[in-house]
């Protein structure tokens, strides 16, 4: 049975302490993924205003978000200037490409991305995706031909800003099968690897206890599913860590292979149904985000 494993690394902290982490795990258990990351600034503390929201406060509490990302990283942006990933990480994010695994861009701002791609103008757009093409290019050395928007905050307009950069694919919605958008003038676009099951945060607390989270979540891969995973490095690659490998190895039994989202693709895109990707909710998650339409 074959999964994409995608990781996303949001934060300093993540891309510091987590990635090493799980190039060591993804090293022993022989296996390749794709890291989307974070290159400008982390800026994930100014999320903390939304504490007045109760859904997002009952989340910090049940996802023990002190715990996972750290007090340094969730006050970033805001007692003082978010720290730039790509500027002084750029190493480790070549470290995971020198390894096999396929890297790709996840947002120049993360926060920046999650709280304003749904009203910034299509330039505003662009620009963010282009600074953050700029500097992960010039980290690798090479182009970089695929990404996945932080937070699953994509639309139609997102989709079109996307176009001009000529991504191999994106990850950038939720979703149950390959596709290409639907563009404005009605052509296809890059291919889409949208992402099918839920993460930790979404499940953990109102659906199932951490220490069941292993179960819960082997149990969801089937046989004739798209089976594309999301962890997060401040998550499994810090504080879950031994959790994560220890799914990686009960994964092994199951007889689940991981490989990097770009493996999933098929020979010829002509064989993608075409879909639109828009605004809608996911239980467990705040706010809208991409999602596979008909």
């Amino acid at each position: 049975m074959q999964a994409g494993l995608r990781i996303d690394v949001d934060t300093y902290r993540g891309t510091r302490e987590g990635v090493p982490r799980l190039l060591e795990m993804l090293d022993e258990a022989q296996i390749k993924a794709t890291f989307f990351f974070s290159v400008g600034p982390d800026n994930m503390g100014r999320h903390l205003w939304r504490l007045i929201r109760p859904q997002f406060l009952w989340k910090m509490l049940r996802s023990n978000a002190a715990g996972l990302y750290g007090w340094d990283i969730l006050l970033a942006g805001t007692a003082w200037p978010g720290k730039p990933m790509g500027r002084d990480l750029g190493h480790l994010m070549r470290q995971a490409r020198d390894a096999g695994h396929e890297v790709g861009l996840h947002a120049w701002d993360h926060h920046g991305w999650q709280a304003n791609a749904g009203h910034w103008s299509m330039a505003q757009l662009t620009e963010q995706i282009r600074q953050g093409v700029d500097t992960l290019s010039d980290i690798l050395g090479a182009p970089v031909d695929c990404s996945a928007v932080a937070g699953w905050r994509a639309d139609e307009r997102v989709i079109e800003a996307k176009q001009a950069f000529g991504f191999r694919y994106n990850s950038d919605c939720r979703g149950s099968n390959l596709f290409r958008p639907r563009l404005a003038d009605g052509s296809p676009g890059a291919p889409q690897v949208p992402v099918d099951l839920p993460t930790f945060d979404e499940v953990v607390g109102p659906q199932v206890a951490a220490a069941h989270f292993n179960e819960f979540i082997l149990g969801r891969f089937r046989p004739q599913a798209l089976n594309v995973y999301t962890i997060h490095a401040e998550v499994e690659g810090i504080l879950m860590a031994q959790d994560f490998r220890q799914l990686l190895a009960d994964a092994r039994q199951r007889e689940i292979a991981f490989k990097p989202l770009g493996e999933l693709l098929p020979a010829s895109l002509d064989s993608l149904p075409v879909a639109s990707v828009q605004r809608g909710t996911l239980q467990g998650r705040e706010g809208w985000l991409g999602v596979q339409g008909s």
